[in-house]
């Protein structure tokens, strides 16, 4: 599950409750979609959000002991879907938003969980502990098209042949040097104080949201395509 709580123009969206790693059920992203909606429907002229979680754990990638307690193969298969699915929604909540976002890592995101800090504008992440792991070759399980597409979108070359085709655990340092995450730094207290504060940065740009979500999705153009989020134009210039 999650909170949602809002300091000034700065959104803090924190995964909480017993499931200490954080693994993605309908519920759970529901939660999510929830308070993104929420941000949105309270979001003024330079609002910011930032994402932070406790424990190990940043997010575990889906909730397979929900996925796999039924009667059949058939259902189970039918509860992995729908948590792609609702996935998918929370994907589009947050390349929706209208205002900039920042994840602050201070744990291990796996699987499916790697799409989540990934959804985000910024990335920072601890340097001491925590990886990102796509370990879908592991579990022999294809990507699909829509979520190729989106590491397409977030990083390229090398860096994505090591992330979706080797299953490397990437730590910190490493992800720096990829360009897939902005910053490391030590300790949770020090990589969550860094992501307000770059959220809380963002916020004082007093950006137009909407004009700013227009934006990212013109950046993920093909990725938004597939989405059905494509960008539109909006504004007129001033002259």
């Amino acid at each position: 599950m999650c909170s949602l709580e809002k300091r000034g123009n700065l959104f803090i969206l924190t995964l909480t409750g017993k499931n200490v790693e954080h693994r993605l059920n309908p519920e759970v992203l529901s939660s999510i979609i929830s308070a993104l909606s929420r941000a949105k429907a309270e979001s003024t002229r330079g609002s910011a959000l930032v994402t932070v979680s406790h424990g190990k754990f940043f997010c575990n990638g889906f909730d397979l002991d929900w996925v796999n307690a039924t009667g059949s193969k058939q259902e189970a298969q039918q509860r992995f879907d729908y948590s792609l699915d609702c996935l998918t929604q929370l994907v589009q909540a947050f390349i929706s938003l209208p205002m900039p976002t920042v994840a602050a890592v201070n744990g291990h995101a796996a699987a499916a969980g790697v799409v989540i800090p990934l959804c985000h504008d910024y990335v920072v992440m601890r340097r001491d502990r925590g990886v990102l792991y796509v370990n879908d070759l592991e579990m022999g399980l294809k990507i699909p098209e829509l979520y190729m597409a989106f590491f397409r979108a977030k990083t390229s070359g090398w860096a994505l042949r090591d992330l979706v085709l080797r299953g490397l655990k990437i730590k910190g340092e490493e992800l720096l040097k990829m360009g897939i995450v902005d910053a490391v730094y030590d300790g949770e207290v020090g990589v969550t104080n860094a992501g307000m504060k770059m959220a809380d940065d963002l916020a004082r740009r007093k950006w137009d949201g909407e004009v700013y979500a227009e934006i990212r999705k013109g950046l993920y153009s093909e990725f938004c395509g597939m989405l059905g989020i494509a960008s539109k134009a909006i504004g007129t210039p001033k002259l």
